[in-house]
């Protein structure tokens, strides 16, 4: 076991430290947080815009009306448009994570070293979802001074869910990319490719609800297997603070299941060489 996590531990140190010295990885990081930016600014203002236009309908109405939780729905906003931005970002960074050794020809070397396959996709999945968080962090930063501010306070649960919704997300996203990535030696087609499948997984649930919606009880139960599937369902319940046993069961069942196709495909590569 100290060997495994061994070698678990300089796989994780070779990717982190590949990502942190790559100039795509940092050119990719700053678009994101260009992005991320821009969408926190626009996000901040439409919230301020409409507290404040509830606030003036009421007192000239003179209903009395709900107060609105304006830390929550722009925590809500914020983050239901980080997830669709992610999809676009997390791609990038798994593509390369096999095929650029693929298009080295070093692949073949580390599917013939000692290190067990798992040890290695599981070891890369950790580099690249500490990148990934790491470029959440200034964000959060952000995130927290801007809701430090607003009284009564949000209680901190909510965004620690929020944001942990995320990074698993996330993860699951880089794990199925991890194994598109093992299949090819073009990083572009394993970006696209993982994209689109990570894209089909979030808006399945429009699909389930479609069928759900059918009258017969076979789609209705199709429904409501496809909607278990959707990665939007799983990350909307984290964003808006449900803490949902199934959906943790689920992210971390996309993870296993990345890892795993990934191991089971660089065993069949070992297997060719040998």
């Amino acid at each position: 076991m100290r060997v495994v996590m061994g070698n678990l531990g300089a796989i994780y140190r070779k990717e982190l430290h590949g990502y942190f010295t790559s100039p795509l990885a940092y050119a990719i990081a700053a678009i994101f947080w260009l992005l991320a930016g821009f969408l926190l600014v626009v996000t901040l203002e439409g919230t301020i815009l409409q507290a404040a236009s509830w606030d003036f309908q009421a007192k000239e109405t003179g209903i009395s009306l709900p107060s609105l939780d304006a830390p929550y729905e722009f925590l809500k906003t914020f983050l239901g448009g980080m997830g669709y931005l992610s999809l676009f970002i997390l791609p990038m960074l798994s593509m390369g994570l096999y095929a650029e050794e693929r298009k080295l020809g070093t692949l073949e070397l580390l599917a013939t070293s000692p290190i067990t396959n798992w040890a290695v996709a599981t070891g890369k999945l950790l580099g690249v979802a500490t990148f990934f968080t790491t470029m959440v962090m200034p964000l959060l930063f952000c995130e927290a001074i801007i809701l430090s501010a607003t009284s009564p306070p949000i209680p901190p649960a909510v965004p620690l869910m929020a944001h942990i919704g995320l990074i698993l997300v996330a993860t699951s996203i880089l794990s199925l990319g991890m194994f598109i990535s093992s299949l090819t030696d073009s990083t572009i087609l394993a970006a696209i490719l993982t994209f689109t499948l990570a894209f089909s997984l979030w808006i399945i649930e429009l699909i389930a609800n479609y069928l759900s919606n059918l009258s017969g009880s076979k789609w209705q139960l199709v429904g409501e297997a496809l909607e278990r599937l959707s990665l939007l369902r799983h990350y909307y319940n984290a964003v808006t603070g449900i803490f949902d046993t199934s959906s943790l069961i689920m992210l971390a069942s996309y993870i296993f299941v990345g890892v795993f196709l990934t191991a089971g495909s660089i065993e069949v590569l070992r297997f060719d060489r040998s």
